[in-house]
């Protein structure tokens, strides 16, 4: 096993710091950078297709910038450069994050009819106004054009969750400006906005979310990936979501290891959803938590039809609703029940909370096996964090694990820390030593529980002062009372601990396979040969290879 360090890691702040860089609401805004000058810039749309006209919306406080454009893969390929190009400041509006940016068009070009399916990272470029350069990075998906692609996998980048995390402007789903007090999430986030700082590129040391360090006991929990956010002015979510930290890695190791890959935006799904028909394989990665109805719909009904869904990721929590051609994304989460229009309306199945309320009707295990709410928290803050940095295996014989050379009760990547920082599980039993789901856990018929490793939605710990807790108890009530109907004690009890697994099943003429855990994609960018040889296992057997 690795030895993890005793300490850590010192960013250069101080206590006050530390605590800000945790409980503090920090974001970029235009102006952030006061006198030395900015400039930033988002996209009409998350993915074009050959021959289709990218707009890019810019405000700058220098008249003339670069342009420079990547494809982000196994290697970086340029495709498109240009100088001396005009631009403008252009006045946002307090709430863009709800309402958008609302600037002007400012450079539009073509995608080439050569440019091959993938992420296209553009950075930014002019002088500031103390002479020094200042810099931007902005993001846009080449979905593939229709048609069959035998041989292809299809990755879908997580889109929704990027939607959800984006801090740019003040307001996301989880912090915000918005309210009379200046201080709720926004329970509404456009696209319209450039992406936050660390979703589209980050430097090889940025901390992820998982502790690398070794807790003794009754230490007060420390945020490393918060602490470095605030030392290096990125933002606070950076490591919870974005192109960066998570759907490039599996990309990456994708063509690196010699598959064919394209990649389209869950956008694709809800309004596209026949994009998956091409495709004997598709795969999710990552953090993955915010997915409309229709979005499942489309998985639904591509794996009865036949196809193949591979779910590297973890956190399938929150369904959303799309607005304004899929411009402004809805999820009014926590406030639910008491705020979204569809509790008032003709349809509370499609109310923006977790998908395991029962009045949806549709837990997230429907689609894949697993659900959000009996897994979550693991190996960070008061959350596990000395537990299991693998997946605990109880099925070895499987198929996913051939030529790993794994035996019951190893761990698999515990060296890379695959399992964390959230994971889906559900409620089952151990019966002869092997894991079995309940029959109400929502299990679809004919799922094998493969790994099995332990969560928690509560910080637990009678030596730790609740001043001193991140998490608390706040998710662990709201589960509670989702599923129970009141946040009592007693139902809290029912949901604290938590899982995280591994499964496989059929549905109708197809298959799923999910390794249920955000953190997969660390295994891949850690190189770590056994998670690499069940990633291959399960895109070899979907493609049809072995």
């Amino acid at each position: 096993m690795t030895q993890l360090p005793n300490e850590f890691p010192d960013f250069g702040l101080t206590p006050e710091q530390r605590r800000e860089a945790v409980r503090g609401h920090y974001y970029e805004w235009p102006g952030i950078d006061g006198s030395s000058g900015e400039i930033w810039c988002y996209g009409d749309r998350f993915s074009y297709r050959p021959g289709e006209t990218v707009v890019l919306h810019i405000s700058s406080t220098a008249p003339r910038f670069s342009i420079h454009i990547v494809r982000d893969g196994r290697v970086e390929t340029k495709v498109f450069e240009k100088t001396g190009l005009s631009a403008r400041w252009q006045d946002t509006p307090d709430q863009c994050s709800v309402e958008g940016c609302g600037w002007e068009a400012s450079f539009e070009f073509r995608i080439g009819d050569d440019w091959s399916s993938g992420a296209y990272r553009v950075t930014l470029s002019a002088e500031g106004r103390d002479g020094q350069p200042i810099q931007s990075h902005h993001l846009f998906i080449v979905a593939p054009l229709p048609g069959r692609k035998p041989g292809r996998v299809l990755q879908v980048a997580a889109t929704g969750t990027w939607l959800a995390y984006n801090t740019w402007g003040g307001s996301n789903h989880y912090q915000g400006i918005t309210g009379p007090n200046r201080d709720q999430y926004a329970t509404m986030v456009s696209t319209q906005r450039p992406w936050c700082r660390g979703f589209v590129v980050l430097p090889k040391d940025a901390p992820r979310v998982p502790l690398e360090v070794a807790v003794p006991p009754k230490t007060v929990p420390r945020y490393p990936h918060m602490e470095w956010a605030f030392a290096t002015g990125h933002s606070k979510k950076y490591a919870s979501s974005g192109w960066a930290s998570y759907d490039s890695h599996f990309f990456r190791f994708a063509e690196r290891t010699g598959y064919q890959i394209d990649l389209a935006s869950q956008h694709e799904l809800h309004f596209s959803p026949e994009i998956l028909d091409g495709y004997d394989c598709v795969v999710f990665v990552g953090h993955d938590e915010y997915w409309t109805w229709e979005m499942r719909d489309a998985v639904d009904a591509y794996v009865e039809r036949g196809g193949h869904a591979a779910r590297f990721a973890g956190n399938f929590m929150w369904q959303t609703r799309l607005e304004d051609e899929g411009r402004r994304q809805v999820c009014y989460k926590y406030r639910a029940r008491a705020e979204d229009p569809a509790y008032r309306g003709d349809d509370v199945t499609r109310a923006t909370n977790s998908w395991e309320a029962p009045e949806i009707g549709r837990p997230g295990s429907a689609t894949f096996g697993l659900n959000a709410t009996r897994g979550v928290y693991a190996g960070w803050g008061g959350c596990a964090p000395r537990g299991v940095r693998g997946f605990p295996v109880y099925r070895p014989e499987h198929w996913a694990f051939a030529g790993t050379g794994i035996y019951y009760g190893d761990l698999l990547g515990a060296d890379s820390h695959v399992y964390g920082y959230e994971v889906d599980g559900l409620d089952f039993e151990i019966r002869g030593g092997l894991p079995y789901p309940t029959a109400t856990s929502g299990a679809p018929d004919g799922l094998q529980v493969l790994a099995v490793g332990m969560a928690s939605q509560v910080e637990e710990s009678a030596d730790i002062p609740i001043e001193d807790q991140f998490l608390t108890d706040e998710d662990g009530r709201f589960t509670a009372e989702t599923l129970f109907g009141e946040a009592s004690d007693a139902n809290l009890d029912k949901v604290k601990r938590g899982n995280g697994m591994i499964v496989n099943f059929p549905r109708g003429k197809g298959e799923v396979f999910h390794a249920g855990s955000c953190e997969w994609v660390a295994g891949l960018l850690r190189q770590d040969a056994m998670v690499e040889r069940v990633t291959k296992n399960v895109l070899d057997r979907y493609l049809g290879k072995s």
